[in-house]
């Protein structure tokens, strides 16, 4: 680990008055990618005459990414869907797999995301931070309404969150602006990808539990244990207010 990188976690976590930057998971925070699986697949299963749940299905995703042969998101959701195909009895063709690329390619951010990401930039550089392929980002970056100061993909990383790498990755960008970890505060819905690791980096962060109505993980990956974060709202909007609450 990159000792320049580390800062002990306090028992109080810092103001939001304390940062400069604030780094945001994009997939699945601040893009709805399980409600695009869902119903790219549903889609499909209706023409075949096939009825799916959509937490099977998101079950059904999560387990064909966990298989060998994965590759950078949203490419794998063609081998993923060969893999869920099987699964649901659904017809497998070239272009059906095409289809649920192109479904997780056009998923749309979640009704609080826009908004909330532009009162934020009133307040911090946000730094996006992704397992999407640049190509996929920057289509969610569009819908997003464009408002990152720098942004972080798989592409330019050359590995995947919960990798430490991508942080680094991440956090020598700050350097070279003048920041420290100190002044980044990470924001995330994943506990595999983000909360666990940014807390073992010393990061102060903020848990957007996206499924706080709904039980398991969906299609995010189950982590070994459930980290505490600083900072726990239920949605961006609730983040953004106590942001400017602070202020």
């Amino acid at each position: 680990m990159n000792a320049s990188h580390r800062q002990q976690a306090s028992g109080t976590p810092k103001s939001f008055q304390s940062f400069q930057y604030m780094s945001f998971d994009v997939v699945g925070t601040l893009i709805d990618f399980e409600t695009a699986i869902i119903d790219g697949l549903s889609d499909i299963a209706s023409k075949a005459g096939i009825e799916v749940d959509g937490e099977e299905v998101l079950v059904a995703y999560r387990e064909a990414r966990l298989l060998p042969g994965a590759v950078r998101c949203p490419d794998d959701l063609g081998r993923c869907y060969s893999v869920m195909a099987a699964r649901f009895g659904l017809p497998d063709t070239a272009e059906l797999q095409d289809s649920m690329i192109e479904a997780v390619a056009e998923a749309k951010p979640f009704p609080d995301s826009v908004e909330a990401l532009r009162r934020l930039a009133g307040k911090y550089k946000l730094v996006a931070m992704t397992n999407a392929r640049r190509w996929g980002f920057d289509r969610y970056e569009k819908k997003l309404g464009s408002p990152f100061w720098a942004s972080f993909t798989c592409d330019e990383t050359g590995t995947e969150k919960p990798d430490p790498r991508f942080f680094h990755h991440m956090l020598d960008f700050v350097a070279s602006d003048g920041g420290a970890i100190g002044d980044v505060i990470h924001t995330a819905q994943s506990q595999y990808h983000d909360i666990g690791i940014s807390r073992s980096l010393g990061m102060t962060n903020v848990w957007i539990e996206r499924r706080f109505d709904r039980s398991g993980f969906g299609g995010t990956f189950v982590p070994e244990q459930l980290t505490r974060p600083d900072y726990h709202y239920r949605s961006m909007r609730e983040l953004a207010q106590a942001v400017e609450n602070a202020f």
